[in-house]
């Protein structure tokens, strides 16, 4: 049997209808589309909502313009025909209203995912989703690894991939560059790992 990789499983449209039928009918599924593939997302535990909960604070208390929007749908990719569905994205408050399910990436400045304790994070967050993130070209993406205890920060996407990576374990500071400019002390992740 030949296996066809060199186009998607399914239109980007048909994507579209599926996963706003699913998010109807099974509570808690989240899909996203990425290089093609269908995949669905873990339902976040208690200890991945207060990782958010922890950001959004952190971003409005350095940044009170701007809003970390969670679980917001985005369109990805080169030619924008992916849709993921980070934990967070970053923007200025009120820039991505009247847009539906599916924004276009142009006012994110950062997008956050959290590891989730499965069988495809790695493939996902540490692989599809910086390549996705980067080609798109949002200017920073936020890795908060509960499996390795690390946080990295992917920056300066040059249409490919993220050129800049730098990577601590948790409990130490970490920039977030512009257009964010943040310094995250991350000591409170050490509370809200297995």
């Amino acid at each position: 049997m030949t296996v066809m990789t060199d186009r998607p499983h399914m239109l980007t449209e048909e994507f579209e209808n599926l996963a706003r039928i699913a998010a109807r009918e099974i509570e808690g599924l989240r899909l996203e589309f990425i290089d093609g593939v269908m995949r669905s997302k873990a339902v976040p535990d208690s200890d991945h909502a207060l990782i958010i909960e922890w950001l959004t604070r952190v971003c409005m208390q350095h940044r009170p313009e701007l809003w970390l929007y969670g679980e917001q749908g985005i369109k990805v990719q080169q030619y924008r025909q992916g849709r993921a569905k980070p934990d967070g994205a970053l923007a200025r408050s009120g820039s991505i209203g009247g847009q539906g399910e599916w924004i276009e990436p142009d006012p994110v400045l950062m997008v956050v995912e959290v590891t989730s304790y499965d069988s495809d994070t790695d493939r996902r967050d540490r692989q599809e989703k910086p390549k996705a993130y980067a080609q798109t070209g949002i200017p920073v993406y936020l890795l908060i690894d509960r499996d390795n205890c690390l946080v990295s920060v992917y920056s300066e996407p040059d249409g490919q991939r993220y050129e800049d990576v730098h990577t601590v374990p948790f409990g130490r500071d970490i920039d977030l560059p512009d257009p964010v400019g943040i310094t995250l002390d991350t000591e409170p992740l050490k509370d809200w790992v297995r």
